[in-house]
């Protein structure tokens, strides 16, 4: 190990401005550790090329393709002499791999070779992804089975919850899964006159209840099962608003569902919003979260919305529901949309108890990224410590 501060190198195959999970996810760790560690994350180069990257950690990029019909890259390090020779010069303590493509088994392959400790942070229901991509369970299967050849090298494996741990086990993990779940840097806000103001801006009235979704709009995220369960949530007579915030590839998509649907006056698309605390804003106006996304594994939003006192409802068997227990801390329903949307309705006409899961959305899910860095870096010291003893 290094002499001074511990060289730590972050490997992900998709980062900014491409933003998803993963790439917020790898942007805390890396600007948490930086107070303590010299870390690095090595990423493909952006489609962007007047992009520059302003991180307080340093940033390798790799040369990439893009991928057709994504706004994703494959990333091709070995055929990039910079990055080969900056990872060479990068003198890794311990490596961390959040994806198990390209970059990341580049990052395994490093690890091997300098007999230094190799984590993975495992995020995604890989198999999912490659058959809504491929369109073939056969195709799916084989690529699964090659990026476990990159996970199972590794160390140590941790899974963002229990049910990620299961299907990872289920594509062929040679290892147990350990589980460290993700935080949130959103700080709790407190009630003040500026909610109030966000309502009056989006003329919500007092007796409308607000929900929201957070996230890449994309169908792949079940935003249209949102419109078609509001449909029937609007039968209900219920006054509700509905917002969606975030940028992606179906915003047409959803525009013109929410328009066949007739809900425009109901629903609203706001975009993406940048700034932290006007995003906790809404969170904090809105009286429940809605996703009901089968396919995200662990995701970011719904801590953010439990850091403001609002509680998600999922789709009952959902991985991203697996850190929720239903009617305590959050709501499940079917994967039905009259079956949801009864559901909303029963929330919405049960205030106490929509006060009592949120209250507890707050106490058991809200996890700032400050204990998540400090566990890792607790597991980074003891993998340091075995590799020197072998």
């Amino acid at each position: 190990m290094s002499q001074n501060r511990l060289k730590i190198g972050i490997f992900v195959d998709a980062f900014y401005p491409m933003v998803d999970g993963v790439t917020v996810v790898v942007n805390m760790y890396a600007t948490q550790m930086q107070q303590v560690a010299d870390v690095t994350v090595f990423a493909p180069q952006s489609r962007d090329k007047t992009y520059v990257d302003n991180f307080p950690y340093k940033v390798v990029r790799s040369k990439k393709m893009m991928i057709p019909l994504t706004d994703y890259d494959y990333s091709t390090p070995l055929f990039d002499r910079h990055f080969r020779r900056s990872l060479r010069q990068s003198k890794l303590d311990i490596v961390h791999i959040h994806s198990p493509f390209s970059i990341g088994k580049i990052g395994v392959d490093y690890a091997k070779k300098h007999q230094i400790p190799c984590i993975a942070t495992l995020h995604s229901q890989y198999k999912m992804d490659f058959q809504q991509r491929t369109k073939s369970e056969k195709i799916a299967d084989m690529m699964v089975k090659e990026i476990m050849k990159v996970f199972n090298r590794v160390n140590e494996a941790y899974a963002v919850n229990h049910k990620v741990a299961q299907i990872f086990q289920s594509y062929g993990a040679t290892f147990q899964p350990l589980v460290r779940h993700n935080g949130t840097d959103l700080l709790p806000l407190p009630q003040d006159d500026s909610l109030q103001q966000l309502r009056k801006k989006h003329q919500v009235l007092p007796h409308e209840k607000l929900f929201l979704f957070v996230g890449r709009i994309d169908v792949i995220k079940n935003i249209l099962f949102i419109i078609d369960s509001l449909v029937h949530v609007k039968k209900s007579k219920l006054a509700f608003k509905m917002f969606f915030i975030g940028k992606g590839p179906d915003e047409e998509k959803l525009k013109e569902k929410i328009h066949e649907a007739k809900l425009e006056s109901q629903v609203f698309m706001l975009g993406k919003i940048i700034d932290r605390t006007e995003l906790a804003r809404y969170y904090q106006m809105a009286d429940l979260f809605i996703f009901p996304s089968i396919y995200d594994a662990s995701s970011l939003v719904q801590i953010e919305a439990a850091s403001q006192r609002t509680p998600a409802l999922f789709l009952e068997g959902a991985a991203t529901a697996d850190t929720v227990t239903p009617e305590v801390n959050g709501f499940l329903a079917y994967h039905d949309p009259i079956l949801y949307a009864r559901k909303i309705v029963s929330i919405c006409e049960n205030p106490e108890k929509l006060e009592e899961v949120s209250e507890n959305a707050f106490r058991d899910l809200y996890k700032p990224w400050k204990e998540i860095i400090e566990d890792t870096l607790t597991t980074y010291e003891r993998l340091l410590s075995t590799h020197r003893h072998i």
